[in-house]
């Protein structure tokens, strides 16, 4: 590649393009556990605070609110999508102008103003008399004004808690520096995206077993206040660690840099690539993106590697970013290209995520809840895949990685793609098992009762499964998307395990609409229909399983033409991102 023995011209133009940026400070003298212990803590009391609102959502706007369960559930979809787009929102924020420091900080203070607005609508406007919602007694008629807050306040608590997570996932990992000569931190960034999930799945714990207790009484003033006090602790811990986090700067816009890539790639499109030290790049130890490190050439999309051959335009001419870029440049573009179709595959498996929340509830609802006298809620069998995921973080971590660590000499046990591959494996079983217990509850049905006698805690194998596979696919995500981003684009790429999320409820939705309207033609009530007894759930269950079973290949393939990315450590020394 073009560097230190390219003519004087690409000298200038490097001058005139970029400064040589320099580290904030060197990188041991910060970060390490002791902070990123607090961002796991605020971690956990965030999402504590994030599902003390949403685990019951649904039932706040049917009994309190006063809509019907159709328009309920339509609201809680569109309020959850929201959420997860709201990460690419502070992801591009984070890695453009922001910082992973600020955009937290702002959009954590945005989640609290959410919350006290949300308190103090449900206290003075929704919530009376004192004590309704609770399923038996009824709230009074919402005003327009109470409504409208109700809405703007659930909206403000979206932003701010999807806004800040994939940069706090980020951030956690700029405190462990695996480039350290030493080797003082190598495997920590694994072992802090697995805590980070853990963290996560403790918080919803606390929440889905508290605070939807107190709410589902008719306590849900109290719970909003409980929710918005967790959340100011949240920030304050998050705040404690601010003179301990390593920082790293903002990159600038990505999408420019992207785009120049493609218009100077076209503009050059008659030019031959015979040799690879034709293409340009910087000199010094950092590339000409701020912050970011030199990003190694790669064999692929080779009609990309245009956009940074040197032409006599750019010798003669004034620099012009749109017709010259350099070989980081290029490869980030080449980075996003091909990380897509890793993150294409994964939508199937956010699919088989979010049955826990929709049919999974439905299918424990026909079913016998109760021990003895005690009623235990269909919702609450969510309780099982977070003690799941959090048993199995603890076994992955402690038994599997230092096992398969010392049979495959690779530290970090099972790379970020098997892992994902083996997430994908186990929740195709999560789907066989949900459609097996389908078809015996089927059998015990009571039809003039519209259930089932068959006991809901049937149901705790398909639930087991999937907090099992969370443990490999989503938290594989995080570590894979973060390592493979370029660092100009790292909260994008922490990002994307959460827009797999939100497209995973658009395509859940989509599958059931098209079932339904395929299979609820003439007099035919469907495979889902309001009374579960007259149905075949199971089917839809086979049918996620069968549409895994052609993920998993098209996955098997992807990962095995994968590529990793390979950057520059210490001015010349090549280190390959593992994948």
């Amino acid at each position: 590649m073009a560097s230190n023995n390219v003519p004087l011209e690409i000298s200038i133009i490097h001058d005139e393009r970029a400064p040589i940026h320099q580290q904030p400070k060197p990188k041991r003298k910060r970060g390490g556990w002791a902070p990123a212990f607090l961002l796991l803590a605020n971690q956990a009391l965030a999402t504590f605070a994030f599902f003390g609102v949403g685990v019951n959502m649904v039932l706040f706007l049917t009994r309190v609110i006063g809509q019907g369960n159709a328009d309920a559930a339509n609201s809680v979809s569109k309020w959850t999508g929201t959420v997860y787009l709201c990460s690419l929102l502070g992801a591009f924020l984070s890695d453009s102008y922001w910082g992973r420091y600020l955009t937290c900080a702002i959009f954590q203070f945005i989640l609290v103003m959410g919350l006290v607005l949300l308190s103090l609508t449900s206290w003075l406007f929704l919530v009376i008399p004192s004590g309704c919602g609770d399923g038996v007694n009824h709230c009074f008629p919402t005003s327009t004004k109470g409504t409208m807050m109700f809405y703007l306040s659930i909206y403000m608590v979206a932003l701010g808690y999807g806004g800040h997570q994939p940069t706090l996932a980020t951030l956690g990992s700029d405190q462990f520096d695996e480039s350290d000569p030493k080797h003082k931190e190598k495997g920590t960034k694994g072992a802090f995206f697995a805590y980070f999930y853990a963290a996560l799945n403790i918080g919803s714990l606390f929440s889905n077993s508290i605070l939807v207790y107190y709410e589902d009484i008719g306590h849900w003033t109290t719970g909003f206040w409980v929710s918005m006090s967790a959340s100011v602790v949240a920030l304050l811990l998050f705040f404690c660690g601010s003179f301990h986090y390593r920082y790293v700067q903002a990159s600038g816009n990505p999408l420019p840099r992207v785009g120049q890539v493609f218009v100077a790639a076209c503009r050059k499109w008659k030019v031959r690539v015979d040799d690879e030290k034709q293409l340009y790049e910087v000199d010094g130890l950092e590339s000409a993106i701020k912050g970011s490190r030199k990003i190694l050439h790669s064999e692929e999309f080779k009609c990309l590697d245009k956009a940074a051959v040197i032409t006599e335009n750019d010798l003669m001419g004034p620099q012009n970013d749109w017709r010259l870029c350099t070989v980081t440049q290029v490869e980030e573009a080449k980075c996003v290209i091909r990380m897509l179709p890793i993150w294409l595959c994964t939508i199937i498996y956010s699919v088989i995520f979010t049955q826990m929340a929709s049919l999974f509830v439905e299918q424990g609802a026909a079913m016998n809840s109760y021990i003895g006298k005690f009623h235990f809620p269909a919702a609450s069998m969510s309780i099982f895949d977070i003690v799941s995921v959090l048993i199995c973080t603890l076994i992955y971590r402690t038994v599997l990685v230092p096992l398969v660590g010392r049979l495959s000499g690779n530290p970090k046990g099972l790379t970020e793609l098997q892992r994902m591959g083996i997430g994908l494996i186990i929740g195709l079983l999560a789907m066989i098992a949900a459609g097996v217990t389908e078809v015996e509850r089927l059998k015990r049905s009571i039809p003039e009762e519209h259930t089932s006698s068959m006991s809901i805690f049937w149901q705790v194998p398909q639930y087991v499964l999937v907090g099992a596979s969370e443990v490999f696919m989503y938290v594989g995500q995080l570590e894979f998307f973060n390592s493979q981003a370029p660092d100009g684009i790292k909260s994008f790429g922490s990002s994307l395990c959460m827009a797999s999320i939100s497209l995973g409820n658009y395509v859940s939705s989509l599958l059931v609409h098209m079932v339904m309207s395929i299979t609820a033609r003439g007099d035919k009530v469907g495979w889902i229909p309001e009374d579960l007894n007259d149905g075949h759930m199971d089917r839809f269950y086979f049918l996620i399983a069968i549409l895994t079973v052609f993920d998993l290949v098209l996955y098997v393939y992807c990962a095995r033409k994968y590529k990793c990315i390979s950057v520059e450590e210490n001015g010349n020394e090549p280190k390959k991102e593992e994948g």
